[in-house]
């Protein structure tokens, strides 16, 4: 598809906008919380990268390309709005795969089970909502979108212990917001 809207065809374009524009509506409302002001964001982020995409080299993936755009463009988007995100700090890397609480997250579907799951992601959602933006986009790529963490590092143009960092300090917040939910110990992380 790629190849083809290089070579002129504008209706190649058309079916990746439609292929990704869902995805990354999902992942730039997730880092700009008015639904109209990401589909601001998401509409310029095809637009840049239709206007770029005669540099697009295919070094990595078309959609890892595109959700970087995504994510620089949503960037600037707060930035020019005056609300961005306080920057994060670097933590263990080595311990960004240690979180094993989600096991304890499973629903057996009665009633009460059913409301203490709507209080998890809200209380989920709350969380992710107050994370620093890079803590935040690297959460929303790794749990949401499902990308690997050499594409997240591609995404976010920061190195592989960089991202670890910060899905690991993005899972500790979210964790520590749950705690009082689920009633995990302090030390239970290993």
């Amino acid at each position: 598809m790629v190849e083809r809207v290089q070579a002129g065809d504008r209706g190649a374009f058309d079916l990746l906008v439609a292929k990704y524009q869902r995805r990354l509506m999902r992942l730039v409302g997730r880092l700009v919380h008015d639904p109209a002001e990401a589909e601001d964001v998401v509409q310029e982020t095809f637009i840049k990268a239709y206007r770029a995409l005669r540099h697009f080299r295919g070094d990595s993936a078309f959609y890892t390309w595109l959700y970087r755009i995504g994510i620089n463009t949503a960037k600037n988007f707060l930035v020019t709005q005056g609300r961005r995100a306080p920057t994060s700090t670097e933590a263990d890397a080595e311990r960004a795969e240690g979180f094993d609480d989600a096991d304890s997250l499973r629903d057996i579907n009665t009633p009460e089970s059913v409301l203490a799951s709507k209080q998890i992601a809200h209380t989920v959602n709350a969380a992710m909502e107050a994370l620093p933006l890079e803590l935040r986009t690297a959460i929303v790529l790794r749990e949401i979108e499902g990308l690997s963490y050499e594409e997240i590092s591609e995404v976010m143009a920061c190195p592989i212990g960089t991202v670890r960092s910060r899905i690991f300090r993005a899972r500790e917040v979210i964790a520590e917001k749950l705690r009082p939910l689920l009633d995990f110990p302090v030390d239970k992380r290993r």
